[in-house]
Order: structure tokens, then sequence, then C-alpha cells
């Protein structure tokens, strides 16, 4: 049987949060493509630079320092809960936290993203990546634990890179347009392209099951940079490293979701990765995403962020197309089809909240 199988056949309604009240959540709910109450909404990127009072606890704190902070992690987590209403809170982090804390030499620079001083590029480089304990990121657990406390009914998702995505910060030593170190590693030397994401995979998946064990109610892997790839070598070099992660935190029971950025074409052959609900950005409608992605899978997404700084009549009515799109689906998420775009008026969010709770109240 294969992970998709698995995942069809024994959907994750058995198990979840020990609070009912969590567990009952429209969030929670909707993943396991159950009636909702509404349609629940979170952004990704709903905890950061478009809130007055995040740039405000942020200031003069570096990002890999303030991911390290608990009492920072959890004001910065909660935020947009407070603001927003949303359904769901998101783990304040960033991608690269465990790279960090396994001891790699990196960093994350204002305007450029995070950068790696010794790029992976040989077979000696990859012994520099050790298997991460659960004492490397202590305050993960601290974190996760004073949210779980905070949020009451509100699910927190637990987030992380996959490992395509980090292979490629490592690789290239920072972000890219085009991968091309990554790329040549991975049809030149496909075994030691193999084994990085192997260890990747391992590492994703120890910084997951932290984040579950200490009261994660959900877990989102991100693969921002999967777009780049024909879907042919997804499944033979990519896929199997995220299948590894999805299967060794399914016996968990949380949902499992899955999203990339520019994936239109990869929505099949991520769904066969193992998660339980599939993201898609803007570029896809919801309904044609959902044929993609095929049965036994919730949905997430779409709206494009930018119509965020259209008037309010204009993203209400590209809201509803969303909606109308996913009308029928066993389980649809609202979020965007990326993340909040810095410059985005939180009034804007909020109002989005609200609309699509209202039109979509059962």
């Amino acid at each position: 049987m294969t992970a998709d199988d698995r995942t069809a056949a024994q959907p994750p309604s058995a198990a979840g949060p020990a609070d009912p009240a969590v567990a009952d959540s429209a969030f929670l709910r909707a993943c396991r493509r159950e009636p909702v109450p509404h349609t629940p909404v979170w952004f990704m990127r709903q905890a950061g630079r478009s809130l007055p009072e995040y740039r405000k606890v942020r200031e003069g704190i570096g990002m890999l320092d303030s991911c390290m902070r608990p009492d920072l992690v959890t004001e910065i987590t909660l935020q947009p809960v407070r603001r927003h209403g949303v359904d769901a809170a998101i783990y304040f982090s960033d991608i690269v936290v465990p790279l960090k804390a396994i001891g790699l030499d990196l960093d994350i620079r204002p305007g450029v993203g995070p950068v790696v001083e010794r790029p992976v590029r040989s077979r000696a480089d990859l012994e520099r990546l050790r298997p991460l304990e659960p004492g490397d990121v202590e305050y993960v657990t601290e974190a996760v634990r004073m949210l779980t406390a905070e949020l009451g009914a509100t699910p927190l998702i637990g987030f992380a890179g996959a490992p395509f995505t980090l292979a490629s910060y490592l690789v290239e030593g920072g972000p890219s347009r085009n991968h091309e170190h990554t790329k040549a590693m991975m049809y030149g030397d496909p075994e030691l392209w193999a084994d990085l994401l192997d260890r990747l995979a391992d590492i994703t998946t120890a910084f997951l099951k932290v984040q579950i064990e200490a009261g994660a109610s959900a877990v989102q892997l991100f693969d921002s940079w999967a777009g780049a790839l024909a879907p042919a070598d997804y499944r033979a070099s990519v896929l199997p490293a995220s299948a590894k992660v999805f299967d060794a935190v399914a016996h968990y029971g949380v949902p499992r979701i899955h999203f990339g950025v520019g994936t239109g074409e990869l929505l099949g052959a991520m769904s066969e990765a193992g998660p339980d609900v599939v993201g898609a950005d803007w570029r896809v409608p919801l309904d044609e995403a959902a044929r993609r992605i095929g049965p036994g899978r919730a949905v997430q997404g779409n709206l494009d962020p930018a119509v965020l700084f259209a008037p309010r009549e204009a993203v209400e009515t590209q809201a509803r197309r969303v909606l109308d799109a996913a009308r029928g689906l066993p389980g649809h998420i609202f979020n965007l089809g990326h993340g909040v775009l810095p410059d985005t008026d939180p009034e804007a969010l909020t109002r989005l909240v609200e609309y699509v709770h209202e039109r979509t109240a059962r």
C-alpha cells in the first residue's frame, strides 16, 4: 500500500490534539474533510512585517535570534490571531532554524534571505549535516507549550521547510533564481543528491516531531522552490524525501499540509508524497487544483496576495471566486496563494477573514 493509499484509507479524523475544543475547530475539521460551521481561514506569513506590532517587538532583534526566544515567538505567533480572528496560528520560525541549530554557519540577511557561509557541494560537505536532537531546539518546545496554553481552542500549525528547498539554500549558498548548482548536483551526482535530501528529510522530521510532541495540532511542510522543477524530476529526485517526512510523522495523527510556490504542474505529485492537505497558489483555479490533487485530500488556498492591495469590493469579488471554485469540495481551508506581502494593510486581512466567515456560515 502506498502512502497515498494509506492516507486515503485512514484519514486523520481518528486522532488529533488532546483538547476536544481544538480537535473540533473549523480548521482541523476542514483538514479532516468533515463538515464545518464556516470555511476556516489562516494566512501564510500572517505573523510578520505587515503588522506594526510585529515591527515594534522585532526592533533591533535579528530574525534568527527572534526565532530562538520563546517569549518573542509566542507574542509574534499570537499577534495575527488577536488582530484578525484567524482560525489557526502558524508557529513563527524560519525554514533554516533547524540547520542553524545543528551548527551550520548561516544567517538571514535583511533584503536577501538565508545566506550559507560554506555551501554544500561535495560529500565532505555533507558530513557537516549532523542529526537534529530535541535538545538542539529546546526553545521550540518551550515556545509551543507557551502557545498552546495561550491559544485555547485555536489550533497551532507547526512549521518546517521541505528537503528540496533546504537543499537549494545549502547548495546555492542563498536564494537563487535559476538553482543552477542545485540542479547540477541533482543531475550530475544523483547519489550525493539523494543522500543530501535523505539527511535533510531526517532533520526536518526531527524538527516537526519536536513541535508535534510539544502540542502542535497540525504541521505544514513548505517547499518554496519546488516550482523550479519539472514533474519528472520532482518525482524522481524530490518526492521520496518529502514522502519520508510525511510518513515519519503520520503516526501522530495530526493533519499534514504540503505547499509550494509555482507548483501547479506538481500538485498531483505533491499529493502522492502523502499529505492530508495540499495548498495551491493562485495560478491554478481551486477546482482545477483539487482535480489535479486527486481524492482523499483537503485543499488549501488560494487568493493572490496582491489582490489585498485592491479596493475592498475587488478583494471580496476575488475571494468569492475562490470560494465558488471550492464549492462542493470535501475540505477547503481559505488561504492566500503565497505569504502576506510586507506592505499589506492589516485591516484588509481582518476584513477578508470576516467576509469569508460570513459568506460561508452554515
